[in-house]
């Protein structure tokens, strides 16, 4: 069973009913929430030794009331007058207690400030600088956004969107009046939701591919009896034009780093032709990592289409528009979302946009390109049958593979790595991006970044190596990190990256360099390399002598940083990025 998150809730109002719907809920990410007594915000952030915190709390929710924190925003409830700026300061106070939170505490989400839309009503002077209660919501709503912004741990959420959703029904009258709870039921299961989904994220648990179905999916009609010309798509047909839109906004998702795949039951040629000639397509081939279309059964084809592209089924979503597809694949594949799904194609957008599984807490350069990378990936697996050998096929790549020491440009990117590899992944390490940084910058250790390119395109930074030595006396350096994205895995960048990391211990004065793995459910294929990388081996130790450099694969260009060179070449290493 795996082990659940402890949570404290903090609040001016009684969030017990949140709570209960975050410790029951059995999905992952489990949350262990408890709500502090309510009433007590300023003095329980404040107060590092509260009885509340305890040292295995790992995330909180401050869920307060702009009233009870913001003199200024009570005033203007009151019908008086106050000062923006005044309003602002009390903003940044309330600012300041969350970030005093305790360190130990990785995740802290903080819903954005909402009042019932009636609540102080002025009508013409709503937005009023002065006197208006919805214009001085606003300022403070961005204040807050701004000020948590520089305490990595924080989340805002965006609660109006749980307003939104229920409207005047998300305030209930009677809850306050009997047990100090404004909200009602509905928009607490809306916020619980939420608060699930960012967790998710936070983790490296969001969704990474969409499998989409085509007939009365991507299009009206079934292309195979209608022909690619006649299917539903665009124009002024209101139908045509939700599909059309529905395609939109999965390419919305696919530029935000989200995988499109196809698994139909449609003959392919037929298929690809309707996508590549129909010109009122919005998706094109080349938006698709991949896709099996043929008669056989979708949950194989699924799986299928998940092992090419080296991604588990926890990470698939399936949408189909057929309600007996979906309950197959239910059954066969219980990992794979196959999420119901509506009867009109006139609120698919809507259906789509409500999935919370697709949330990022980052969305970096490579996760933009992240499709055309796979894309890419298709095309080499194609020009490699047409090579004698699959050395002559790696010569053929043209592959460049370049060595960035970790900085504050790269350091988003490395981290994604560190916690979301799972194959190629030494001792599958987890930290936060900050924690990583931090661990970086001590003079005992060396991060190292590695970017892979090749003719067909770039990967973007698909490695990551650290190293620890502890002391500048020791004749041994570890290998704590050494991680692989699954994307260019048995290409020989791993021997480039341990002919990297001998290169530096040795300029250093090392002797001796060490790998340990630490073996998990997932990291086999690292053992696997390991086996065949010609170390020396004690269980699972792994050692290399560095009287000699580990050598460098003839199947790649090596870049280096000119200072790095030189330390190599004997010289005294510095960190210096």
């Amino acid at each position: 069973m795996t082990s659940r998150l402890p949570f404290l809730l903090i609040s001016d109002f009684n969030l017990s009913n949140l709570a209960a719907l975050l410790s029951k809920d059995p999905g992952a990410p489990g949350l262990d929430a408890a709500a502090a007594p309510f009433g007590q915000v300023m003095q329980t952030l404040m107060n590092p030794r509260a009885a509340e915190w305890s040292a295995d709390t790992a995330g909180a929710v401050v869920w307060s009331t702009p009233q009870s924190v913001c003199l200024g925003f009570r005033q203007l409830l009151e019908g008086l007058e106050a000062d923006p700026e005044s309003l602002l300061a009390q903003v940044d106070e309330f600012c300041q207690a969350v970030r005093s939170i305790p360190r130990q505490v990785k995740y802290i989400f903080v819903p954005a400030w909402t009042v019932d839309p009636f609540e102080g009503r002025l009508g013409v002077l709503d937005m009023d600088a002065r006197q208006g209660i919805s214009m001085a919501l606003m300022r403070m709503n961005i204040r807050l956004a701004g000020q948590l912004r520089q305490d990595p741990r924080v989340v805002v959420l965006d609660a109006s969107r749980w307003v939104a959703v229920h409207g005047q029904k998300s305030f209930s009258p009677r809850l306050w009046y009997m047990s100090k709870t404004p909200f009602s039921v509905d928009l607490f299961k809306e916020a619980a939701l939420e608060i699930r989904a960012a967790m998710s994220a936070l983790l490296g648990q969001a969704k990474k591919l969409i499998i989409l179905d085509l007939d009365d999916t991507l299009w009206g009609g079934i292309v195979g009896d209608v022909g690619w010309q006649n299917v539903r798509i665009g124009g002024h047909d209101p139908a045509g034009e939700a599909f059309a839109d529905f395609q939109a906004a999965l390419k919305t998702l696919k530029r935000r780093g989200i995988l499109l795949g196809i698994v139909s039951k449609n003959e392919e040629s037929t298929a690809l032709e309707a996508i590549r000639s129909n010109p009122e397509m919005i998706l094109q081939l080349d938006d698709f990592a991949g896709w099996k279309i043929n008669w056989k059964d979708k949950a194989q084809n699924i799986a299928d289409l998940a092992s090419e592209l080296n991604l588990g089924l926890q990470s698939v979503v399936f949408i189909d528009d057929n309600p007996v597809e979906r309950d197959r694949v239910r059954a066969a594949l219980a990992e794979v979302l196959a999420p119901d799904w509506p009867a009109n194609p006139m609120e698919y957008r809507a259906a789509l946009r409500r999935l919370r599984c697709f949330d990022a807490a980052h969305v970096t350069e490579e996760d933009r390109q992240r499709s055309e990378m796979y894309v890419s990936e298709r095309k080499r697996r194609e020009s490699g049958a047409q090579v004698e050998s699959v050395e002559q096929w790696l010569r053929a790549l043209q592959m460049q593979v370049t060595v960035e020491p970790a900085s504050l440009a790269n350091i988003e990117r490395i981290a994604q790595l560190l916690n979301k590899t799972n194959q190629m992944n030494l001792a599958t390490r987890r930290m936060t991006r900050e924690e990583l940084w931090a661990w970086s910058q001590r003079t005992e250790n060396m991060l190292f970044g590695f970017r892979v390119s090749d003719k067909f395109g770039d990967y973007g930074l698909a490695g990551l190596a650290g190293l620890h030595r502890e002391s500048p006396a020791s004749p041994e350096s570890e290998v704590v990190d050494f991680i692989l994205s699954c994307r260019v895995m048995g290409r020989k960048v791993e021997e480039t990256m341990l002919h990297v990391l001998s290169r530096h211990a040795k300029g250093q004065g090392v002797g001796r360099m060490r790998l340990e793995y630490r073996p998990t459910s997932k990291n086999q294929p690292c053992l696997g390399f390991l086996e065949t990388a010609g170390l020396a081996r004690e269980g699972h130790v792994f050692s290399l002598d560095l009287t000699e450099t580990y050598p460098q694969p003839g199947t790649a260009a090596l870049i280096i940083p000119p200072d790095l060179e030189a330390a190599w070449q004997g010289e005294l290493c510095h960190k210096g990025t």
